[in-house]
């Protein structure tokens, strides 16, 4: 509550007051500013991190998926191969045939991971 009999102060006093509010008013602008500024190099340091994160994740599912198409790549030209020379042998009698059969589940079953 103010005093019912204000006393009044000298305009130097008043203006070191208002100079003194001045002050702390533009020191509060320019905090602000460079909490802006912080955050602003903050989020961008973040932005340049996630890409370096997505590069890196990108090279290695490179590198999976490169390893991944040698691999089968090889495993389709083991099986031609093996196919190829099925294909060349001369099955004459139904003994060869069931052999041949067996050949054929049990190397379905090992590349499969199946039971023959």
């Amino acid at each position: 509550m103010a005093p019912d009999n204000p006393t009044q102060l000298p305009d130097d006093a008043v203006d070191t007051a208002i100079m003194h509010v001045l002050q702390a008013e533009a020191a509060a602008r320019d905090a602000v500013a460079g909490a802006h500024s912080a955050a602003g190099a903050i989020a961008e340091e973040a932005r340049e991190r996630a890409r370096r994160i997505t590069l890196a994740a990108d090279r290695r599912i490179a590198a999976v998926r490169a390893a991944f198409g040698a691999r089968t790549t090889a495993e389709v030209a083991s099986l031609d191969a093996r196919a190829a020379a099925l294909d060349a042998a001369d099955i004459s009698t139904p003994g060869d045939v069931a052999n041949v059969e067996r050949a054929v589940l049990a190397l379905a079953a090992s590349t499969t991971g199946g039971v023959p």
